[in-house]
């Protein structure tokens, strides 16, 4: 059996897990543009300033920092900083044959981890509860590449 197969549970594993965070993370996209639309503030570029469909009424304050859109962007920004080293080494890790249960542990704890994440963040917790989230997910990829590793050079 090939690896890169839906008939390896590992790899199915995989896919599931990649493609919810390929969801994720159009969807945080998604939810800082209903944010911005919302309040009709939070622009991120100076032409956000002209006049159209979407903006009828410019305004200068509307490219001020909006609390209630910045948080959605910050955590798309931390989506992008996490969650393409998971795509990245749980590829790798599909590749050398790691047990299903091991691999659903990881894949799925990582999903797991990055929507209480979320839950977090959205639900302004403390840093100390973000942050917990954070390193579990980081901990489940860094074992991932860690194990990559030792299986490539033994």
């Amino acid at each position: 059996m090939t690896a890169l197969t839906l008939e390896n549970p590992v790899f199915v594993a995989y896919v599931i897990a990649a493609a919810l965070l390929v969801l994720k993370v159009m969807a945080q996209g998604w939810m800082t543009v209903h944010r911005m639309m919302k309040v009709r503030a939070g622009w991120a570029s100076p032409e956000d300033l002209q006049k159209g469909l979407l903006n009828t009424a410019p305004d200068p304050s509307q490219l001020d920092v909006n609390e209630y859109v910045d948080r959605s962007r910050r955590m798309h920004r931390n989506d992008l900083e996490n969650i393409p080293a998971f795509w990245a080494a749980g590829l790798l890790f599909v590749a050398i044959g790691p047990s299903v249960w091991l691999a659903h542990v990881l894949m799925y704890g990582f999903v797991a981890a990055r929507l209480a994440h979320f839950w977090a963040y959205t639900t302004k917790q403390s840093h100390e509860i973000r942050a917990t989230f954070y390193t579990v997910g980081s901990l489940i990829v860094i074992y991932m590449a860690c194990h990559v590793l030792w299986v490539a050079i033994t």
